[in-house]
């Protein structure tokens, strides 16, 4: 909820005028606006009103012919965004940004509106208050965006430098030191000031015909979507949490998000910690290509830093993999070797830049991994809530794409139902796009439902499409530690997709040994979840870990 009125102020003393930019609409609606002839005629309306203000038209909502204040309901405040977002669609031309403001009663003036402190969704939603709004609409279609987009979840200890080392990356600037350029990505500010994360943050930055398109502005989400909008390749960071209290978040980092690689982040002036081999444990039970950076070499001795390195390279062996030095072997035999086996490795400073122009070049070159093709399917990370919008689903494409106006499927719900859904419109990175396919971090604004009815966990998929609620699978597990045997009755919590929750392990054998790899029967204990044969999951109970692979479910 906006709470500076400026916008809406100017807009209405402005007035709507015959070849102005500015357009009154008390509301619109799917009945009335769109049958009947009335959309086409509309649409040119927004055509002329967008070439009038020299590519830019703002539509005021909410507000009578003569620019009074009415207000509408939250839910006709939001049918309306969608008849204006089909609107501009027709025009050539997209919505590119929405406030809202908030008045007491209908038929009340601009005094009587909210000052934009009070929680939303005080009293019932459409009674009450009402909104009104102010829409930028510009000319130019929403964002085609290609398959060349590079998805990349960091790990490592806390302090180690993750978030540090990817602000500098997508600002392109060195750090004070004093980790200022993780402000750069989504993180919270009670996060910033304790200089530790608490949760998955992500950061973007791109290329553009071997020019590299970074960040400006932190805290300016439009600076995200112009990154997008300008470059040709994109990165996107899933920067994970290196504290270990927190390490199910991290687990639900590098399992839930499709990934094409990991960067295992070891500092310098620490080297390798126990949680760094969690870390790597749990990159290397999804299969997924990783590259390691040693950070923080400005605070030590080269020595020390050739000495980490060393100790990495057998921690790298003693699991089967083989590290590849940047240094010695090149870019191109980094990019050329990188797979589920070999770990190109790379010392960096955020501070001096060390390294940076290196990781620059891998992420430009570095192949996209195949997309799963088959029908829509995204598991839900987060959701929230947007006044004008509703309920928002945020997430990574996992397979087929998705469009704006699909209907879809959400669930399963706690006793095993699906809502049906609409796709309002999608965001990446702030960025509106046409449509999204697997691979891309987005979120998809939903019709039909409410944001406290949306669970991590969920997932989305195509209405009419077979789904299947599952409380039971076997599955293949391989105990990676445990202090003694796991047997009938043991309870970790089961890390797959999105989905983390406790489940019940009833092993084929009846017990299974550190080191084991056997089947088990395993059992959601709550409630039931989307998920299907080949499936990998992480499982996870104080110190004891392991992986798995779902084999058959019931």
């Amino acid at each position: 909820m906006s709470g500076d009125r400026a916008a809406l102020r100017r807009a209405i003393a402005h007035g709507e005028r015959d070849g102005g930019h500015i357009e009154f609409k008390e509301r619109l609606s799917k009945e009335l606006h769109i049958g009947n002839g009335r959309f086409e005629s509309l649409a040119a309306q927004l055509r002329h009103r967008v070439l009038s203000g020299d590519g830019e038209a703002t539509y005021v909502v909410g507000v009578t012919d003569d620019g009074g204040i009415a207000g509408i309901s939250p839910e006709a405040f939001a049918e309306s965004m969608d008849v204006l977002s089909l609107l501009a669609e027709e025009a050539d031309a997209r919505i590119e940004d929405v406030e809202t403001w908030r008045v007491e009663s209908e038929g009340d003036g601009l005094e009587s509106e909210d000052d934009g402190s009070g929680s939303e969704g005080d009293g019932p939603e459409g009674e009450g208050y009402g909104l009104v709004g102010v829409a930028t609409i510009r000319a130019g279609s929403l964002l085609e965006t290609d398959d060349d987009h590079i998805v990349v979840g960091t790990a490592g200890h806390v302090d180690h430098g993750k978030s540090t080392l990817v602000g500098s990356l997508v600002t392109g600037q060195t750090d004070d030191g004093e980790g200022g350029t993780r402000a750069y990505l989504d993180v919270q500010p009670h996060e910033v000031d304790r200089g530790l994360s608490a949760d998955l943050s992500y950061g973007v930055y791109g290329f553009r015909e071997g020019e590299i398109v970074h960040m400006d502005n932190p805290n300016r989400k439009t600076d995200r979507a112009r990154v997008v909008k300008e470059s040709d390749r994109l990165i996107s960071f899933v920067d994970t949490v290196g504290h270990e209290p927190w390490l199910r978040t991290t687990i639900r980092g590098l399992v839930g998000q499709k990934l094409d690689y990991g960067l295992l982040v070891v500092a310098a002036d620490d080297g390798p910690t126990r949680t760094t081999r969690e870390h790597l444990g749990v990159l290397l039970a999804t299969e997924l290509p990783t590259m390691v950076a040693i950070t923080k070499a400005d605070l030590v001795e080269p020595d020390r830093v050739e000495a980490v390195t060393r100790e990495v390279e057998r921690l790298l062996r003693d699991v089967g993999r083989t590290p590849l030095s940047i240094e010695r072997h090149g870019v191109d035999a980094a990019i050329e070797e990188i797979d589920e086996t070999v770990v190109p490795m790379v010392p960096t400073s955020a501070v001096t830049g060390v390294g940076l122009d290196t990781l620059d070049s891998i992420f430009e070159r570095l192949p996209k991994r195949a997309n799963e093709e088959g029908e829509f399917r995204m598991y839900i990370d987060r959701s929230y809530k947007v006044t004008g919008v509703g309920a928002v689903a945020s997430g990574t494409v996992k397979s087929g794409s998705v469009e704006a106006g699909d209907e879809l499927l959400l669930g399963p719900m706690a006793d095993g139902s699906f809502r049906e859904v609409e796709v309002r419109s999608i965001e990446m990175h702030y960025h509106r796009v046409d449509a999204a396919s697997a691979g891309r971090i987005v979120g998809i604004a939903l019709k039909g439902v409410r944001e406290e009815e949306v669970e991590r966990g969920m997932a989305l998929v195509p209405r009419g499409s077979p789904v299947e609620p599952v409380r039971e699978f076997e599955a293949e597990v391989m105990v990676l530690n445990h202090p003694t045997r796991i047997g009938d009755g043991y309870e970790p919590v089961v890390h797959v997709e999105t989905v983390s929750e406790a489940a019940v392990f009833s092993p084929s054998e009846g017990r299974l040994l550190p080191g084991d790899t056997g089947r088990t029967r395993v059992r959601f204990k709550f409630r039931p979840y989307l998920v299907e044969p080949g499936q990998r999951f992480v499982f996870r109970e104080g110190r004891s870990k392991g992986v798995g692979t779902i084999l058959s479910v019931n």
